[in-house]
């Protein structure tokens, strides 16, 4: 008697399944401890509890839940039996926490928009005065977006879940080239005018030391500036190149397979790929920007001092910068996108 084979699209079915929980759960775990760390440090930072501390705990907030629905994101490629409830939340919750990550994110890059380029009018701006609200739209108006398959989802008992029973392809489109890709634009727009702002003021810096050392070699404090706008400009374009292109890339594709058959694994990957590298965008900003970790970094040094003492080995010098304050206006060391503010 010939033993039956096994269904070859039951085994393709698991073989992606298991390529998603490796490809995704490390990264949103990591997402989600990093985001915790982050937030705590802000919180128990005094000098950064103002506006656009707001502003950035709701961005890591929305980044930890994006994180946590990381993995679920290219099960929505898998059709699976499921009830219409479960169908419908399936979709519906992952679509709502990407959506608000990048309100939240659109919202923050604003606020140090204003802050930057307008600072003599920042104080009179809404986006310092209200930031409670622009942060109750970031996440609302998401949620409004989201809801929106309430009009015509029908349910039932049972369905075979997949996008198209719940995110038709009109809602896709709206949704992909009507508010990701000009969000994402909009947002390597106003870093760009951020970085000429920084790069008019350094020149006027370099102009009124090039008048006082006239003949001289250019001094430390030019050179060190120079490296620092280097620094901005580099950092702004690796983010967009590897975070935001590969995401374009992930949406425009994802859009392709509605029509066109691409092979589960790649669709899998460029997926986990595009996801996870807009979700470590908040991460990567607070890296960059210093202030964001000082907490951490004085626990370290004082449990280091602690045990230099208790070793009896000699005592580096603190960074004198390392202590200096941060204003709750608009904040003084590089910020977003290691812009210098």
């Amino acid at each position: 008697m010939e033993e039956s084979s096994p269904n070859p699209q039951a085994k393709n079915k698991i073989e992606q399944e298991h390529l998603i929980f490796w490809l995704t759960h490390p990264l949103s775990v990591f997402i989600i401890l990093a985001n915790i760390f982050i937030i705590l440090g802000i919180l128990f930072n005094r000098k950064l509890h103002g506006t656009t501390s707001w502003f950035f705990l709701s961005l890591l907030f929305a980044d930890l839940l994006a994180g946590a629905a990381l993995p679920f994101i290219p099960e929505l490629t898998l059709h699976k039996e499921l009830s219409k409830h479960l169908c419908f939340f399936k979709y519906v919750v992952p679509n709502f926490l990407f959506l608000s990550f990048l309100a939240n994110l659109l919202v923050m890059h604003y606020a140090k928009y204003a802050c930057i380029v307008r600072p003599l009018h920042y104080r009179q701006a809404w986006v310092h005065r209200w930031p409670a609200l622009y942060i109750f739209l970031a996440w609302t108006t998401p949620l409004i977006f989201a809801s929106l398959p309430l009009t015509w989802y029908t349910w039932g008992s049972t369905v075979n879940c997949s996008y198209s029973v719940v995110l038709p392809k009109p809602y896709l489109y709206i949704e992909t080239y009507g508010f990701l890709i000009p969000a994402i634009l909009a947002m390597a727009f106003m870093c760009t005018q951020m970085l000429c702002v920084a790069r008019r003021q350094l020149n006027n810096i370099t102009k009124l030391l090039h008048s006082v050392n006239q003949g001289q070699a250019p001094s430390e404090l030019e050179q060190r500036l120079e490296l620092r706008n280097a620094k901005s400009i580099a950092s702004m374009s690796l983010i967009f190149l590897a975070c935001w292109v590969p995401y374009m890339v992930c949406l425009n594709i994802s859009l392709v397979s509605i029509d066109h058959s691409i092979s589960p694994p790649v669709l899998t990957i460029v997926t986990c790929i595009g996801t996870g590298s807009a979700a470590a965008v908040p991460i990567i900003l607070s890296c960059i920007s210093s202030q964001y970790t000082l907490f951490w970094r004085d626990m370290a040094s004082k449990a280091w001092q602690s045990c230099c003492k208790g070793q009896g080995c000699k005592e580096d010098q603190a960074d004198p910068k390392a202590n200096l304050p941060h204003g709750n206006l608009c904040t003084t060391d590089v910020d977003l996108n290691g812009v210098p503010t």
